[in-house]
């Protein structure tokens, strides 16, 4: 085989409709497009949701919802992640060097899912209620 034997399927590849060849062949003349008009016209199309003049949906209907900007900027992590970690004191640099946080993240929030069992002192990072208390329970201390 080679790569000028290879063909579509039988059937697969439509030959292309040539429009504007004489009457016999269906589409003539106005080609399919009608008389006059503005679909007629080469060009002759608005952009889309344009519903000729009316006021369009997209302008209709109200507004709604808010996507924030910087929602991505402050990671969670976890208390099983911190248990998973080597480092005896945690902070930003740490964890986006375990690859816990992501590189982009601005803060990160210390949340309590998962178990903490052993002493870690957290320097410059947010703490819920929650994984305040495990953090210290465990012998460890939180500073922001």
């Amino acid at each position: 085989m080679k790569l000028n034997d290879i063909k579509p399927a039988q059937g697969a590849g439509k030959t292309r409709v040539r429009v504007g060849r004489g009457i016999g062949s269906g589409l003539g003349k106005t080609c399919g497009r009608g008389h006059k008009g503005q679909h007629a016209r080469s060009g002759g199309y608005n952009k889309v949701g344009f519903e000729g003049g009316q006021m369009p949906l997209q302008r209709r209907l109200p507004k709604r919802g808010f996507v924030s900007a910087g929602a991505g900027l402050t990671a969670e992590v976890r208390l099983s992640d911190l248990q998973r970690l080597d480092a005896e004191t945690v902070d930003l640099a740490v964890l986006k060097n375990a690859g816990i946080v992501p590189r982009a993240a601005l803060a990160a929030k210390l949340i309590a899912s998962g178990k903490l069992t052993r002493k870690v002192t957290i320097s410059g990072l947010g703490a819920s209620k929650g994984a305040r208390a495990a953090v210290v329970g465990c012998g460890g201390s939180v500073a922001e």
